[in-house]
């Protein structure tokens, strides 16, 4: 199913992402924490691709896992960094014969993240052409990135609304946001979207905090800001595994909550391929407030396929 048409029997998706695994150990941990998540009955779930296209048979075959094994509506990231024309039609006729109809279309990152993407004269440079390239030769509903702290590479945000606008007009349906610890940088973003003209549904992407290091790392790459109050809390724990994972769970839900009691459309779940957190989120956010329970009931009941 087309993931516009879920919008249109669900005011609010709930939806997670996963990574493909790299070797057999994480291969079993992937599939055990796959598994405790599907019992949540996802509205879709997401499947990354890694930088300059290194990890596409990976993700390939967990998209098709996914889709034709465990049948959930399941979204292929894809990413035009490295990639010829040749390759992405050969990549979209690909997903297409397994029976995908929904794509993430990024431009990603480059195999080494500390350089810049160098030009790509025989394929796509940018998110909007890749956009514009499939959508005029195949029938995906076409999800694409949006950053409420504006992309790390946009010198300004004005500059980055209007490349989101030129990612709407080439053809995306829906966004999906990067992770941030600030809703007012959501809410200003939207805001500033509509401004734009722009229409389609904005998600915002929510990561559950289990490690100290690994967010301070995603942080410095992404551009996504930690607030101060968080950071002061966070600080004296570093150390503290249990503690940092309270802390990072507690901002979570309050942000969650808070999210959808003021209009947001869903929460996409950045899961790092790790069940507890997401799922004692979720579970937070449906049981834990029985307001949120009552105004979200069917999105939130749990169902084992």
């Amino acid at each position: 199913m087309k993931i516009t048409d879920v919008f249109k029997k669900n005011k609010k998706t709930f939806s997670f992402e996963f990574f493909p695994p790299k070797d057999l150990h994480n291969a079993i941990r992937f599939g055990i924490n796959a598994g405790q998540l599907m019992k949540l009955q996802p509205s879709f779930v997401s499947v990354t691709y890694g930088a300059g296209g290194s990890s596409r048979d990976n993700s390939f075959d967990v998209v098709d896992l996914f889709h034709n094994n465990l049948d959930f509506n399941c979204m292929a990231h894809y990413t035009c960094v490295n990639a010829t024309h040749e390759k992405i039609a050969y990549d979209m006729r690909t997903l297409q014969d397994m029976g995908i109809e929904n794509v993430m279309l990024l431009r990603g990152d480059p195999p080494d993240i500390k350089k810049k993407c160098p030009p790509n004269p025989d394929g796509i440079d940018y998110a909007s052409d890749l956009i514009r390239f499939v959508r005029e030769r195949y029938n995906f509903c076409i999800g694409a990135g949006a950053y409420p702290e504006k992309h790390k590479e946009a010198p300004s945000m004005e500059e980055d609304l209007i490349n989101l606008r030129i990612k709407a007009d080439a053809g995306a349906d829906f966004f999906i946001t990067q992770m941030f610890f600030n809703n007012k940088y959501y809410w200003e973003f939207v805001n500033k979207a509509e401004q734009k003209g722009i229409k389609c549904r904005i998600i915002p992407g929510i990561i559950p905090i289990n490690s100290f290091k690994q967010i301070k790392k995603f942080s410095e790459i992404s551009g996504a800001s930690i607030p101060k109050s968080f950071q002061e809390k966070l600080e004296p724990n570093k150390d503290k595994p249990k503690e940092v994972y309270k802390i990072g769970l507690d901002l979570a839900i309050r942000q969650c909550s808070d999210l959808l009691d003021n209009g947001a459309p869903g929460i996409h779940f950045y899961t790092l391929n790790r069940s507890r957190a997401a799922v004692d989120l979720y579970e937070n956010l449906s049981k834990g407030h029985e307001e949120l329970n009552e105004k979200y009931k069917e999105s939130f009941t749990p169902h084992v396929p």
